[in-house]
């Protein structure tokens, strides 16, 4: 690649992670915006600011073909991270021989620079593909705001790249199980538990019902699994107890095992197994699942056939974590997901990005876009 520079690319990294982000950070967000519009406006790029809910920074939309609606090749990362504001100050950006360190520092702000430095060396090659770059600023919260219009770009698209890090051991990411979760709020009638017990109804025991029925459908041979992560409720054992609330976790790889669940959550909301308790349910968070195919496959095989020749050892597995490549599968395009650079420790305070990894992988995306330049992988109807 003749325009990627290791020094710079780790100066524009640096400069991305000491910029605070938190997911309920906006104007942290949009800052970190900021500088990714004005890199790619240098480049001639239209950009495109959206801002789909006031809690939320805004989500960057950058075209080589504005005036096309069709797109061969969507790029997706985020902006955002899970760390709070302050961890910049508690602990900025540094490196050594062979790693960096920071928030952010692999998830996934390296995935940003790297989608800059693809997108660069494509436009000096003149690449006529027509090339769709969407960073959000909200996917560690499930992209609460912004996956309509993730999901309506990938309608759009022939195939499309997420630039989530590789797995710590180098591995890409072929499928990922969808994810649901849900608050359910239990409302019975207090009463006092020795004096009149008969006169109450309580949420937690209907609680505790509702899980011994849900728990028996976690099928972990077909990748189905639900957790109950938190529960709460009751002022004493003294007291039938008139709140509870529990909070739930679903993973699944088809969506069947998902509306399943759901009919099982919503007959036992039709059918409380205590008289006087009522349960109101809430779905906070929903990815639908990540699913290989046919085409995706063959796109796989391309890039693994690229990546080796990158001098990288190519691997690919199935997790249980989500990304926006959830989004985009469900919508038929074709995903590569877990392009970014190796790193370890997301999400924490050891956050690291192993520096020698960096050019292989971008190296390895550009040459599989260059590749499919005039392949009949990109014909898909859209």
């Amino acid at each position: 690649m003749k325009h990627f520079n290791l020094d710079e690319y780790l100066d524009l990294l640096e400069r991305l992670v000491n910029t605070e982000s938190n997911s309920f950070d906006p104007d942290g967000i949009d800052n970190v915006a900021s500088i990714m519009a004005e890199k790619y406006e240098e480049l001639g790029l239209h950009v495109v600011k959206h801002r789909f809910d006031n809690r939320a920074g805004y989500c960057l939309e950058v075209r080589t073909h504005p005036k096309d609606e069709d797109i061969d090749v969507l790029m997706v990362g985020h902006m955002d991270t899970v760390l709070p504001t302050g961890s910049v100050a508690e602990r900025p950006y540094h490196r050594d021989e062979k790693a960096a360190y920071g928030p952010g520092v692999i998830d996934m702000k390296s995935g940003l620079v790297s989608m800059y430095y693809i997108i660069k060396e494509l436009l000096a090659d003149n690449n006529p593909l027509k090339l769709c770059l969407a960073l959000n600023s909200d996917e560690e919260i499930s992209s609460r705001y912004s996956n309509p219009w993730i999901s309506r770009l990938a309608k759009k698209s022939r195939c499309g790249l997420v630039f989530e890090p590789a797995r710590s051991s180098g591995a890409l990411v072929s499928d990922r199980k969808g994810l649901a979760r849900y608050s359910i709020d239990f409302k019975g009638k207090y009463s006092h538990a020795g004096v009149n017990p008969q006169d109450g109804a309580s949420a937690i025991h209907e609680m505790a019902y509702w899980i011994t029925k849900l728990v028996p459908l976690n099928n972990y041979s077909i990748g189905t699994s639900l957790n109950v992560g938190i529960v709460s409720g009751g002022m004493g054992a003294n007291t039938i107890a008139d709140k509870a609330k529990c909070e739930i976790d679903i993973r699944f790889m088809t969506i069947e095992e998902c509306h399943k669940i759901e009919a099982e959550i919503e007959n036992l909301r039709r059918n409380p197994s205590i008289n006087g308790v009522t349960a109101e349910v809430t779905r906070v968070g929903f990815r639908p699942p990540m699913s290989s195919t046919e085409l995706s496959r063959k796109l796989i095989a391309v890039m693994t056939e690229e990546g080796k020749a990158c001098g990288i050892d190519m691997k690919w597995v199935r997790t249980g974590g989500g990304s926006d490549g959830n989004f985009m599968a469900f919508e038929g395009c074709p995903v590569m997901d877990a392009v970014g650079p190796v790193g370890d420790g997301a999400h924490g305070v050891k956050e690291m990005i192993w520096i020698d990894s960096i050019k292989p992988r971008v190296e390895m995306v550009y040459h599989t876009i260059t590749s499919l330049t005039n392949s009949t992988l990109l014909n898909r109807e859209i």
